[in-house]
């Protein structure tokens, strides 16, 4: 129709079919993703333990060694004369312990004829004490030369990948300085430490006490890792330790997990993300992805009200758990989220139900692994 004098007045466009899920809240697994290193869980640096010059180093850089494996030969010809010339002296030293033991043994049945007066033959006793604790002191001499000599073959104090040498063959070495030549790690099983903050760690706290949390023990809580080309790590870990400490240059705790590394894909210092599932969320809420748009980095969904009305409404994000978002704010449980066919809604424009139900509606989360997320 048209207004008196008028234009006609212009028709509302049509309402656009949709597709919508009903938010409800569920049980849904509590994922936080937090930053994190990998470390060995055993690392030695080997250090030289005698003087001299580095004759060869004996292990290919990079390669694994076992405990013990021999990696560099220190000139060894100086402690080789050491041990001869102790071997010497303890040779010297039993000679006068038998002789001073033999003036004893020719004494004792003098002694009763006074043929030996007591004052020699306590003089002869004292004598073979002396010898004895000289025959001591030589053998600890000898074995602290043979120890020297030893150290001359530097070997690996632990199993593990030996990395690039620090000095060269020709190199002056010193064992009171502790010259650094090498360092092995061990790199199966490895360390992820992660930082969390302690505001975090006493939001946890209180969602347990309160009873929206139900964090299980320590050790079997799981945690898989993100590498930094984006792909996810295989073998899952589980953590076994929390710092009980707050660091006050970052107020926050570590955490630490253990990985199995049976191909060596992760190395000593790599970063990684850990999804760490800590515990499971009582009334949780999640939403299809494909009704996620993002503007920028920020996460948002059409609601749907009854009168067809649609609003954009930002929300804060957890972990993807499938196909699913778990959401962590912005949505109320009954409200109706637009999962198919928000793309087609122009601003100010209404919708309506599509006929039959939405493929994929939102239902418990999977026990798969989850990708955590938000803003």
């Amino acid at each position: 129709m048209a207004a008196c004098g008028g234009e006609p007045t212009p028709s509302a466009p049509p309402a656009v079919p949709v597709r919508t899920i009903t938010v409800t809240r569920q049980e849904v697994p509590n994922v936080i993703e937090l930053p994190g290193r990998i470390e060995a869980v055993r690392s030695a640096e080997v250090r030289a333990r005698s003087d001299g010059i580095v004759l060869r180093r004996l292990y290919e850089e990079g390669a694994s060694v076992a405990a013990g494996t021999p990696l560099f030969e220190i000139d060894p010809r100086d402690y080789r004369a050491q041990v001869q010339s102790a071997e010497a002296a303890l040779q010297r030293a039993i000679a006068a312990q038998q002789n001073a033991a033999s003036i004893v043994t020719r004494y004792e049945p003098l002694i009763a004829e006074r043929a030996v007066s007591a004052q020699e033959f306590d003089a002869a006793q004292s004598d073979l004490r002396q010898a004895n604790a000289q025959v001591s002191e030589a053998r600890a001499a000898l074995d602290r030369a043979k120890l020297q000599l030893s150290y001359t073959t530097v070997r690996a104090p632990i199993a593990g990948r030996a990395s690039s040498a620090e000095v060269t063959e020709g190199a002056l070495v010193s064992g009171a300085e502790g010259t650094l030549l090498t360092r092995v790690d061990q790199v199966s099983p490895v360390y992820a430490e992660f930082s969390v903050s302690s505001a975090s760690v006493l939001d946890t706290f209180a969602q347990v006490r309160s009873g929206e949390l139900a964090v299980p023990d320590l050790e079997t809580i799981e945690v898989s890792l993100i590498l930094e080309n984006g792909e996810e790590y295989g073998p899952v870990g589980h953590l076994d330790f929390a710092s009980p400490v707050v660091s006050p240059e970052t107020g926050s705790q570590t955490l630490r997990a253990r990985f199995a590394n049976p191909q060596r894909l992760l190395a000593p210092g790599q970063f990684v993300r850990g999804r760490i599932r800590l515990g499971v969320r009582k009334d949780g809420m999640t939403v299809p992805a494909r009704a996620v748009q993002f503007q920028g980095s920020q996460p948002q969904v059409s609601v749907m009200a009854e009168d067809g009305s649609v609003k954009a409404r930002k929300v804060r994000l957890g972990a993807l758990l499938g196909k699913d978002w778990i959401v962590n704010d912005g949505l109320k449980p009954g409200e109706r989220v637009i999962v198919e066919g928000w793309a087609k809604l122009r601003p100010g424009q209404k919708a309506t139900e599509a006929k039959g139900e939405a493929k994929g509606e939102a239902k418990a989360p999977a026990k798969g692994t989850a990708r955590a997320g938000g803003a």
